[in-house]
């Protein structure tokens, strides 16, 4: 894993990078000389102290701030003057957060603190344009809308040198991946049935295998070709910057495949209620299949409620309870294709740091478990321990109290928190990529990607509307 050459730029000046010092990060040397680690404490210590509070009665919402819903630009400027505080307060927490972390790595924080500083104002109004009542109607989802405006301004401004030290694409990567596994405690496994986690499982599996094969055919990098299964296996975006992280994969190439994943999720949002009406689907088998075959949450959950408002005003037309298609949307996506990240991520991360490194590098490493732990990615091991310590929190409450008091006042913070680590990422991302290093990977991961997005459908569909349909009507015939 030392190869920077596949990996996402870990700091301040990566393409000035010392190779003896990565190695030696890489490799470990303590709990706090690594950023990895560095990662996992982050990460760890935002959801203990989130569940201390929730604990005593408290929250973390207050500094967990998120522009609100709005349809009136004036009124989200009020909103962002209103919660003024919040934002500073945010804005010193990471900081301080980040700053120690970067502190202790022997990174200079005298260009990062204000290249964060602009970093985190840009993210604002990007996370602005995303609480607009139409941005999920568009796909406007705040970490996407970073991505596409920081290509456009490295590609079109020359930047000043000294900004790049606040472009910690890696760093902010690995936090908002212990942060995501906050979100997915293992409980939402038994909540989901064997069904729905069975169902899920195929499909994670067989969209993976035939998107990364594919890729190996058409001549791809494996690490690329893992990134672009695991984006269209699991949960898009999401998923495709855990493995980059975990595989080392190179920056454009994650770029590529959130790219992928956006087309055809919005595409998705169009063809699967479309599809669904002309089969005459009832509204749970519907949302099982939209669950199955999209490949972002907020574009999936636009599809399902859609053909639920649909199903609606159908007249009877279509079998099951209108709002039963986001239940069965939200237990095959959110619950069942979502908690394979930390899968993949874990069992992709040993092959590459195994196997892969080994046959590029061409010196045979060692198989033994410490050589092993060595080369892990620590921030994955972070990613589990968060959703074990969530789900051990999750497991005194029933599904319903979990919906109503634990994601309110617990999750969904964190998942404020994981959100602008990501738009941070995203951001990052864009303002260090190139759109000639996109256009250089040709044709070739785009038609990876379709034949699982072919295959995808397909499954999808026959075990939803015929596997495993009696399952999910009698879902939509309990709503």
């Amino acid at each position: 894993m030392s190869d920077t050459n596949h990996s996402l730029p870990a700091g301040a000046a990566p393409a000035k990078s010392d190779p003896k010092h990565d190695t030696a990060s890489q490799r470990g040397g303590g709990l706090f000389a690594t950023e990895d680690w560095w990662a996992v404490w982050i990460g760890l210590l935002v959801i203990v102290v989130a569940w201390a509070l929730f604990a005593s009665g408290s929250s973390i919402k207050w500094l967990a701030v998120a522009p609100a819903k709005w349809s009136d630009p004036g009124a989200v400027v009020q909103d962002l003057v209103k919660h003024l505080s919040n934002y500073a307060a945010l804005f010193v927490v990471f900081a301080v957060l980040f700053g120690v972390s970067l502190a202790a790595l022997k990174q200079r924080l005298a260009h990062f603190l204000p290249s964060f500083l602009i970093l985190f104002v840009a993210s604002i109004l990007i996370f602005a344009l995303g609480a607009w009542v139409n941005a999920s109607k568009y796909n406007l989802e705040p970490p996407l809308v970073a991505l596409a405006l920081g290509l456009v301004i490295s590609n079109v401004f020359r930047l000043p040198e000294w900004f790049s030290a606040g472009l910690r694409v890696e760093f902010y990567i690995k936090v908002g991946i212990v942060l995501l596994g906050a979100t997915l405690p293992f409980t939402l496994l038994v909540w989901a049935g064997p069904v729905a986690v069975g169902q899920a499982s195929i499909v994670s599996l067989v969209t993976f295998f035939v998107i990364f094969f594919a890729g190996k055919a058409f001549g791809l990098d494996r690490r690329f070709a893992a990134v672009l299964g695991v984006g269209g296996a699991v949960c898009g975006v999401s998923a495709a910057i855990a493995i980059a992280g975990a595989v080392r994969a190179k920056r454009e190439q994650a770029s590529v495949a959130i790219t992928l994943v956006i087309l055809w999720a919005i595409v998705m949002i169009f063809v699967l209620p479309f599809a669904s009406r002309s089969l005459g689907l009832s509204t749970a088998v519907a949302g099982a299949w939209i669950g199955t075959s999209e490949f972002a949450d907020a574009a999936g959950i636009a599809a399902a409620q859609a053909y639920g408002d649909f199903a609606k005003h159908a007249g009877g037309a279509i079998a099951g309870a209108p709002e039963a298609s986001l239940q069965a949307f939200t237990l095959m996506k959110v619950v069942g294709r979502d908690i394979w990240i930390g899968i993949w991520a874990f069992v992709l991360a040993i092959v590459a740091s195994t196997r892969w490194e080994t046959e590029d590098s061409g010196v045979k490493a060692k198989t033994n478990a410490g050589e092993i732990w060595a080369r892990f990615p620590k921030f994955v091991i972070g990613f589990v321990i968060a959703s074990a310590l969530v789900t051990w929190i999750a497991s005194h409450y029933s599904l319903a109290d979990y919906r109503k008091v634990v994601t309110p006042e617990f999750v969904a913070p964190i998942t404020a928190l994981r959100t602008w680590a990501f738009i941070f990422c995203f951001l990052s991302i864009g303002l260090t990529t190139r759109l000639r290093l996109l256009s250089a990977t040709g044709l070739k991961p785009f038609l990876a990607f379709t034949a699982g997005v072919v295959v995808n459908i397909a499954i999808g569909y026959a075990l939803s509307a015929h596997v495993f349909a009696s399952y999910w009507n009698s879902l939509g015939q309990g709503s």
